[in-house]
């Protein structure tokens, strides 16, 4: 049984989702394990064109870890680098083409015109209205003398 509970509120991302089990998890991960954390969304490629035209799947690769054995028989496991997500397919709905990295939607000028991502949105909505209040200045007044 494969359920998600999708949580839009999560602050990070509309694909990030909870499974059944209790996995925090990215729905656009089709390759590899699907489980995000926070630091793999935020480093997602996805976020950084942050472009409503943007057809995307994604795939986690996780780093092999390094089995040291010294002479004196003492093991460790070297396993320094965090997993990581990049494109495995993307495309531009809007211009049909195929986007390899980033730095292809970098100056299209789709991308600047898009809507705002929901944070942005969430954010302007917080911010109290402003009352209309109009305070008058001084008038300059005549010496008369």
């Amino acid at each position: 049984m494969n359920r998600s509970l999708n949580r839009t509120g999560n602050g990070l991302c509309e694909h990030r989702s909870v499974a059944a089990d209790g996995r925090i998890v990215c729905a656009k991960v089709t390759l590899g394990d699907n489980e995000v954390s926070p630091n793999l969304c935020r480093n997602c490629p996805a976020k950084t064109i942050a472009c409503h035209h943007l057809c995307f799947s994604l795939q986690k690769s996780s780093p092999s870890a390094i089995v040291v054995r010294y002479a004196g028989g003492r093991t460790e496991v070297w396993n320094d680098e965090p997993p990581s997500v990049s494109f495995l397919r993307a495309a531009c709905a809007a211009k049909v083409a195929p986007i390899a990295s980033a730095k292809e939607c970098a100056a299209c000028s789709l991308r600047l015109t898009t809507v705002p991502q929901p944070q942005v949105r969430e954010k302007a909505a917080r911010r109290k209205p402003r009352e209309g209040k109009v305070v008058p200045f001084p008038q300059p007044v005549a010496a008369t003398g």
